[in-house]
């Protein structure tokens, strides 16, 4: 199951994306024998200033066809990382080929397309900055193969 990673603004040098880059690299290392990965990452932006409508429509875009969409959302589900990894395991065991985690903009993800979303995901109560969720959702992606491959990364 090919996984993408459909997120509005860039994410420019630094740590953030120094530590996306090392966590999607264990995943799609780890994954490939799990018939996950590789991680794909796309990320739009509205030159327009059309808000969450024109973010939606540009997301849409980059999600790939048939799509398990999970989006990353405040009142979505908060769960530990055996239950994500699980959700994910059965998606590919559905015989699902693509799961796109979407993350929105500043003022969050248009109510259309989060309806359509096949899952919500929360992480926690608070808000975050989309480039910490991209750093956390890469962690809890490398996570979830290292608890399916029964790798000793998770300890709990």
């Amino acid at each position: 199951m090919k996984v993408h990673i459909c997120a509005v603004g860039r994410l420019r040098a630094g740590p953030e994306k120094t530590l996306i880059d090392d966590y999607l690299t264990r995943f799609n290392r780890t994954g490939r024998g799990l018939s996950l990965g590789p991680v794909s990452v796309s990320e739009v932006e509205d030159r327009k200033g059309g808000g969450m409508g024109a973010e939606a429509e540009l997301l849409r875009r980059a999600i790939p066809q048939g799509a398990v969409i999970c989006a990353l959302d405040e009142r979505g589900v908060v769960e530990t990382s055996p239950k994500f990894a699980r959700r994910i395991e059965g998606w590919r065991d559905a015989g699902r080929s693509d799961l796109a985690f979407v993350i929105g903009g500043a003022d969050g993800i248009d109510p259309a397309l989060r309806g359509d979303a096949d899952h919500l995901l929360s992480f926690g109560a608070m808000v975050w900055p989309h480039m910490m969720v991209r750093v956390m959702l890469s962690e809890q992606l490398y996570r979830a193969a290292s608890i399916l491959s029964g790798g000793p990364y998770h300890r709990a």
